[in-house]
């Protein structure tokens, strides 16, 4: 498991290069919008400006730059944007600061590479 950094909308956290971001998101404590956890909705939609992310599949339209969290793992340390503020709950946040506590998890999905 590779321990890298996750910039969202200015909030520096720890994350892990195994687990899709939407999910690390909500281990820490913020709740970007989502509705089908697949690929198919595209509400979890937001910008990518800086690292890489392994993105599988999906059926929601992406412009140039924009990923899907609910399908895409961090490759590198990466800087995210979403269009709205996240709604939190500081204290996760906070305690991820000090490190990650992921659990393991792994998929064996075909992926696309996407960089800002």
């Amino acid at each position: 498991m590779s321990s890298l950094t996750i910039t969202v909308n200015g909030v520096e956290v720890r994350g892990n290069s195994h687990e899709p971001l939407l999910t690390q998101l909500e281990r820490i404590g913020l709740r970007p919008e989502y509705q089908c956890r697949s690929g198919l909705c595209g509400a979890c939609r937001c910008k990518l400006s800086a690292g890489a992310v392994s993105q599988t599949d999906s059926m929601a339209f992406i412009a140039p730059n924009e990923i899907l969290t609910c399908c895409s793992t961090p490759k590198s340390d990466i800087v995210i944007n979403f269009d709205y503020e996240l709604v939190q709950d500081t204290q996760r946040i906070e305690q991820n600061h000090s490190g990650n506590r992921s659990g393991n998890r792994s998929g064996n999905q075909a992926s696309n590479e996407k960089t800002a």
